[in-house]
């Protein structure tokens, strides 16, 4: 019954790609005009491409139902932004600001009075930038975020009253006051050092920021002013100081740089495309040559890409900077394709009709190119599960875009196939299409010489002649392969593999460092690269927000929500010292005016004249007589890393919901943590996505390979890939992300296709040893796959030259994919397989007697000639049908001795399960 799981599959598959083979080849014409029109058609969608772009940089990698978006919510509309009283600290967004990072050329001291001089005249001149809307002037002046009706100076600066004389005068750091205002300089000087009693002695660096309106009116002229302050900031030249550069859009405008630098690259990867392909297909055979054939292959793949896009933009599927990478990965397995078809196609008999020819290749490529097209759009399509858009966006574009691939080659490609076939048929040169003699006939002795003449093939089978390099595999590979010392050798390599890759999975990092967006050389590295020397003392300052009505008036529930707060400051990472609550100041202003605010009424009667004339004003949600939300703020130190920044969101969320009772409901909140969500869901999607995508491989693999202790073996080929993938990845410093997520979906599909196929052609295979089977394997896929594997590198070997993080990622983890896929395929699974002979099941034949028996060497040369040489996943769904004599009478006229090995129809095949049928 086994046998029937996959006869009751192919057998009917079979059929309808032959009936459709034979359509294709009997009026290629309009298959080959149609799908260009197709492509042109859809192709115009392109004219949309730019209302879909899709590179909001929180839209499209961070969690669309992360926490901190419905934190932020709540935050929003509480504690609404007072335009009037501007405070950085409350704000529930980055901000609309510019930044300046000022350093010493020889990093020493920068509290100077010579230092300050030429800071404050830097920040006499940004303040005088001015811009033209085509309506009015606007300077900073204008434009400027604002408090108490001034706009919102520099805490440094204004603690010295902008005078470089008074920079030696006392300084606490990090929190300075002076009279009733309090200045925190923790994120606005850096590299310091202070003394026993926290006055600063020195700092290598200063921080200046420019905060402007977050009104909708000015928005348009803020963004031009911020324009120019990055105009203006890059042509500065200062004597001592050097200066980084950073604005609110600067990192969502560098990103959208990334599509400028991968376009250039795309017809650097075509052209190595074409280059391999023609090189991999040129033959020396003047008429069996397939350039063009493997020219159009090319252009099939490139009009997937045309098509597909063009289909979504159409609809209207946003189109992410991720995208950019699938053009590049559908190129190699477009080309993949095609040497499947090619492959097939040289092994059918050269003397058969073309019709013939297309229906037997469709019948053997057809179905392993469906089933591999299969695998890999399920793997992507599953992609689509995930929480980030990039990723959704990525997977939706280039799973439409395998999806047409698989069309274009059984439609466009195998119509100029067919074309070609035609030519081949009149033995025609196949630059000049001039009739050309065969080698070695009649005319070819009349002084014709190698250039001007062609149309061998292999005179045993009928089909075109075998590649020298899969002899290599036969020959020489196969059994070095098979050698105990070898195969010792490859188990202790095995080991060592592993070993390392689970090493490494436990040195991932999780999240996308948000600098690692911009390209390489981009004024944002620099501002980062600053930010991270002289500012990782202090951290994010944390909003803690008690959620619904509270009875503050009451001395018990307010000592307990005290002690609740406390748990905070008990954190590591908490500086206590930097607590700021309205509550403690509001219970001082009472104690200091005599009032009891132990009672709602005296309470809520005071509380307004305090807010008013207070910092606190926007720290509390009163309304209607009723208190609906207030806050408290928390300062985080020594935040230096990714892993810093997981544990810190962890532990405050688990505080907030420890502290959380019947009574008293918390949540924290910084604007940082949009960005900090990814750490809480990236590692959790990625396992999803790969447990759901393993299963429908596996679920594929036990169709594919009706064998289940093979289609473990494919199950243990998809694990130790993806091990080996993510430990290596880590090793070679690339985070667990949005975007390296997007490859290990990849994974998935790509380790179906490199180990399912080798499986299936060892347990396939009728050798009496394990060895044997393992060598005629290799001998069948081994080229192939290693063909195949180095189309799919080329398509995306120029990524390794971009200046974007992004596209340089997915180039890492596409290399390890193939390598490591390559290595399973025909290193590891072999020698593993060779060990375990009894998963095999060798086809049987009926001998003379009528009883069944394993087909001899003789037998089965003669029958399937150069089916080895077909592309590794030509073969791997169906079964090795040893054909009847009337389907050997067709192959070749010249086969021998047909009689002796087949007297009738029904002696020369496989014997079917009734059930089938």
């Amino acid at each position: 019954m086994e046998r029937c799981r996959t006869d009751c599959i192919e057998k009917p598959l079979s059929r309808l790609f032959m009936k459709f083979g034979r359509f294709v080849g009997s009026y290629p014409i309009w298959f080959f005009i149609i799908p260009m029109l197709i492509s042109a058609g859809l192709g115009a969608g392109f004219y949309f491409l730019k209302a879909r772009e899709a590179n909001d940089i929180e839209d499209q990698f961070t969690p669309v139902n992360g926490p901190a978006k419905q934190e932020r919510s709540f935050i929003k509309d509480n504690f609404p932004y007072n335009m009037s009283m501007f405070s950085s600290q409350r704000l529930y967004t980055e901000g609309t600001f510019a930044s300046l990072i000022i350093t010493l050329t020889n990093e020493e001291n920068i509290l100077t009075k010579e230092a300050f001089e030429e800071i404050i005249a830097l920040n006499k001149q940004i303040q005088e930038i001015s811009v033209n809307d085509g309506k009015e002037t606007s300077t900073f002046l204008d434009l400027c975020a604002r408090a108490n009706g001034q706009c919102v100076p520099n805490a440094i600066l204004q603690i010295i009253n902008n005078d470089a004389s008074n920079i030696n005068t006392v300084i606490k750091f990090p929190q300075h006051s002076a009279g009733r205002e309090l200045f925190f300089l923790g994120t606005t000087v850096g590299g310091v050092n202070v003394d026993a009693e926290g006055v600063l002695q020195s700092a290598q660096a200063i921080r200046l920021y420019y905060y402007l309106k977050e009104d909708t009116e000015t928005q348009a002229k803020a963004a031009l002013w911020l324009k120019a302050f990055l105009s203006f900031s890059a042509n500065l030249s200062m004597q001592s100081t050097t200066i980084s550069r950073f604005t609110s859009l600067s990192r969502q405008q560098e990103m959208d740089r990334n599509t400028d630098d991968v376009i250039p690259l795309f017809s650097i990867t075509y052209f190595l495309a074409i280059t391999f392909s023609i090189t991999s297909c040129m033959r020396l055979d003047n008429v069996r040559n397939k350039v063009w054939v493997a020219s159009f292959g090319v252009i099939s793949a490139g009009l997937a890409v045309l098509s597909s896009f063009g289909m979504l933009l159409y609809i209207g599927v946003p189109f992410s900077m991720t995208v950019g990478n699938a053009p590049f990965l559908i190129l190699g397995i477009g080309v993949d394709d095609m040497f499947i078809m090619i492959a097939s196609w040289q092994q059918t008999n050269v003397h058969d009709d073309v019709r013939d020819r297309m229906a037997h290749t469709y019948k053997e490529a057809a179905i392993s190119i469906t089933i591999t097209t299969l695998t890999d759009v399920l793997a992507f399509y599953i992609g689509t599960l995930t929480g980030f858009r990039s990723v959704q966006s990525f997977c939706l574009y280039t799973g439409t875009a395998i999806l047409f691939c698989y069309f274009y080659n059984v439609t466009f490609f195998s119509a100029f196939m067919t074309l070609n076939g035609k030519r081949e048929k009149s033995n025609r040169h196949w630059l000049t299409c001039r009739k050309v003699p065969q080698e070695h006939s009649a005319e070819y002795s009349k002084g014709y010489n190698i250039c001007c003449t062609g149309g061998a093939y292999d005179k045993n089978t009928g089909a075109e002649e075998i590649q020298p390099i899969n002899f290599f595999f036969k020959k020489y590979y196969g059994p070095f392969l098979t050698n105990s010392f070898t195969k010792l050798f490859v188990v202790l390599l095995y080991a060592g593999f592993l070993g390392v890759s689970i090493y490494g999975c436990f040195q991932i990092k999780e999240g996308i460092d948000l600098s690692n967006l911009a390209p390489d050389g981009s004024y944002v590295a620099d501002y980062y690269r600053d930010e991270k020397t002289y500012f990782t003392k202090y951290g994010p300052n944390v909003m803690v927000a008690v959620k619904g009505k509270f009875p503050y008036w009451n001395n018990t529930e307010r000592a307990s929500l005290k002690k609740t707060l406390e748990k905070f400051d008990n954190l590591t990472f908490i500086d206590s010292s930097l607590f700021l609550s309205w509550l403690d100041y509001f219970v001082r202003y009472a104690d200091n005016s005599g009032i009891d605010i132990s009672n709602e009424s005296n309470f809520t009667a005071n509380l307004p004249q305090f807010l008013q004339s207070g910092y606190f004003q926007q720290d509390v949600n009163f309304t209607n007589d009723a208190i609906y939300a207030s806050r408290f703020f928390i300062q985080t130190v020594n935040i230096t890393d990714a892993i810093a920044e997981k544990n810190m969101l962890n532990a405050l969320r688990a505080t907030a919901e420890e502290g959380s009772t019947n009574n008293v409901s918390l949540l924290v909140y910084h604007p940082a943590f949009i960005y900090f969500d990814q750490y809480a869901v990236v590692v959790e999607n990625t396992v999803q996505n790969i447990i759901i995508a393993t299963v429908a491989m596996l679920v594929i693999s036990l169709l594919l390979i009706p064998n289940p202790i093979c289609s473990l073996w494919v199950t243990f080929a998809i694990a130790s890939i993806i091990v080996g993938v993510a430990g290596f990845m880590a090793l070679w410093d690339v985070n667990l992300d949005s975007i390296s997520m997007i490859n290990l979906i990849i994974c998935i599909g790509f380790s179906v296709d490199f180990s399912a196929h080798i499986s299936y052609a060892f347990v396939s295979s009728s050798k009496s040893s394990a060895n044997e089977k393992a060598v005629e394997a290799l001998f069948a896929l081994g080229y192939p796959i290693v063909q195949g594997a180095i189309s799919t590198i080329l398509g995306v070997v120029v990524l390794s030259a971009s200046s974007s993080y992004i596209f340089r990622t997915f180039f890492k983890i596409m290399l390890l994919v193939i390598i490591f896929g390559v290595v399973h395929g025909i290193i590891f699974i072999p020698v593993f397989m060779s060990f375990f002979g009894c998963c095999s099941r060798p086809g049987k034949v009926n001998n003379e007697k009528g009883q069944q028996v394993d087909p001899t060497n003789e037998q089965r040369n003669k029958t399937i000639g150069i089916y080895h040489n077909m592309g590794y996943k030509a073969d791997g769904f169906g079964e090795i049908t040893f054909p009847t004599v009337n389907k050997i009478e067709n192959l070749s006229a010249n086969v021998q001795n047909i009689d002796h090995l087949h007297r009738r129809p029904t002696q020369g095949s496989f014997n079917p399960d009734p059930d089938c049928y």
